[in-house]
């Protein structure tokens, strides 16, 4: 079977302007069962971006419920990864990059998210959740509000990418940490209420703003069409 929708949102998620990628996720649902994961918001009010979820998706037309990736005993329980094997829509929301990877990578439940996705269930993150979904994740240097970045591993989904969210307020700052930190890597920024969206083998940017693909020097914008220098996303 055909792996489903990807969606990288560059932030400022379950807003008005991401309607172009979140009404082409909804529909790939197909009515659920429907999940929200806000493990990186775990340090920032998680019960408030469940339950703007809730809201944004059910005007949506599409019933969202939060899939419990908090705790440790969250990610390894077996009851939960097989809830999550039967998702068809599955949405990570911001907040603190670095908890992702390291609550997630390897677990039962991302296992089981994986696995769904890769049988035709919609996948998205935003901000440090797209950030999360790439095969590197940029991770404040030193303290906070520190513009440098170094790299730690992610998800993996998407081999030989970083993701910069909130390209066009500050994420672009990180550009040249990022650089020395991967120079190998193909960077990808994504503007506020934006997203880059790989389906059925193509990717494409869709929402208000930009997205923005920096490789070996070389620069690309595209707003409202194919992106042509983007990987697809690997096997599993």
């Amino acid at each position: 079977m055909t792996a489903g929708p990807l969606a990288l949102v560059g932030g400022d998620e379950l807003n008005p302007g991401n309607e172009p990628h979140d009404r082409l996720l909804v529909e790939a649902a197909g009515g659920g069962p429907a999940f929200v994961l806000v493990t990186a918001a775990a340090r920032h009010r998680p019960e408030l971006a469940v339950a703007n979820a809730v809201r944004w998706f059910g005007d949506l037309g599409l019933r969202v419920e939060e899939l419990p990736a908090i705790r440790r005993r969250d990610v390894t329980s077996s009851e939960v990864a097989a809830r999550a094997r039967d998702g068809r829509f599955f949405y990570l929301v911001g907040g603190d990059p670095g908890i992702l990877p390291s609550t997630l990578a390897g677990t039962p439940l991302w296992g089981a998210v994986e696995a769904a996705w890769r049988d035709g269930a919609a996948l998205a993150g935003s901000s440090a959740g797209a950030m999360a979904l790439a095969e590197w994740v940029l991770v404040r240097d030193r303290r906070p509000g520190d513009e440098r970045r170094r790299a730690t591993a992610g998800l993996g989904l998407l081999p030989g990418v970083a993701v910069l969210p909130h390209f066009e307020t500050f994420g672009h700052r990180w550009i040249a940490s990022a650089r020395d930190a991967l120079p190998e890597a193909t960077l990808l920024g994504i503007d506020e209420r934006s997203a880059a969206v790989w389906r059925a083998g193509t990717w494409r940017a869709l929402g208000p703003g930009a997205v923005t693909v920096i490789r070996r020097g070389e620069r690309t914008s595209v707003h409202d069409g194919e992106i042509d220098a983007l990987p697809s996303p690997g096997p599993p």
